[in-house]
């Protein structure tokens, strides 16, 4: 087949991909026409180039989560703000790999006497960079290059050799009847962040309620506070908080204008 066929196909995978939010490798070779190892052989071409993640036999677009981006959005800079006016003086907390979370960092700087757990090397450096820095513990675990954080059974059992007063995890998605979604398949960390912790803080943006996500993170009983913008309509906060989630709906300051 031709280098320009090829080129083509691809093109249509990332169109299918991008519309569908997910596609496994047999329907991709019944789209295209082509061979299941043909279509393999495009994805991990595609995955090596950061076109997208392969997942359960198939592929999933490159979450927005792991888009380069300068900095953090306004909109993540007003959440981060929002959830570390949570956060007291000599507390003990946990935060999970994500943009969300780690826009958090910036706005410790204030805090005194913190213990810091996470699993995510950029939220490690940043913390690392603040000048009153907390006392930082890492997870360990298995590296996980796709999301820059560690995962897995060393890294759960790790974590359960400790408590904390507050968790503070990510989402890709929020679904208001189920619960936080994310495109990760090892979601199991995050729920062992959740049991260990006295409180747990979801950070997300408004964006994310109704997106296509395939799993399911944490259930809404598994969650005391939603903390987000005020894109999130009043239906949706009545239907979280009638689950007995706390919602907070941060808004710019004119410090962040």
């Amino acid at each position: 087949m031709s280098k320009r066929n090829t080129q083509q196909r691809r093109h249509g995978i990332m169109s299918l991909l991008n519309e569908a939010g997910e596609a496994s490798v047999e329907l991709l070779a019944r789209r295209f026409e082509t061979s299941e190892v043909t279509i393999r052989k495009d994805l991990t071409a595609m995955e090596n180039h950061g076109l997208l993640l392969r997942r359960r036999g198939g592929a999933i677009p490159v979450p927005r989560e792991l888009v380069v981006e300068e900095g953090p959005s306004e909109v993540k800079r007003v959440i981060g703000r929002a959830a570390a006016a949570l956060i007291p003086d000599h507390h003990r907390i946990v935060i999970d790999y994500g943009r969300t979370t780690a826009a958090m960092i910036p706005e410790l700087e204030r805090k005194r006497g913190l213990v810091v757990m996470t699993n995510s090397l950029h939220v490690a450096n940043a913390l690392r960079e603040l000048e009153n820095e907390p006392t930082l513990l890492m997870t360990g675990g298995t590296w996980d290059p796709h999301f820059e954080a560690f995962q897995g059974k060393v890294a759960e059992q790790v974590l359960r050799d400790y408590d904390f007063d507050r968790a503070f995890i990510g989402a890709d998605g929020i679904d208001l009847k189920r619960g936080t979604c994310t495109f990760n398949e090892q979601i199991g960390l995050s729920r062992v962040m959740a049991e260990v912790a006295r409180e747990v803080v979801v950070l997300a943006e408004s964006s994310k309620v109704g997106r296509r996500i395939p799993n399911l993170e944490l259930p809404w009983e598994q969650v005391d506070t939603l903390v987000t913008d005020t894109g999130l309509s009043d239906d949706a906060q009545q239907q979280l908080e009638g689950l007995g989630v706390q919602v907070i709906r941060a808004a710019a300051s004119s410090r962040a204008k």
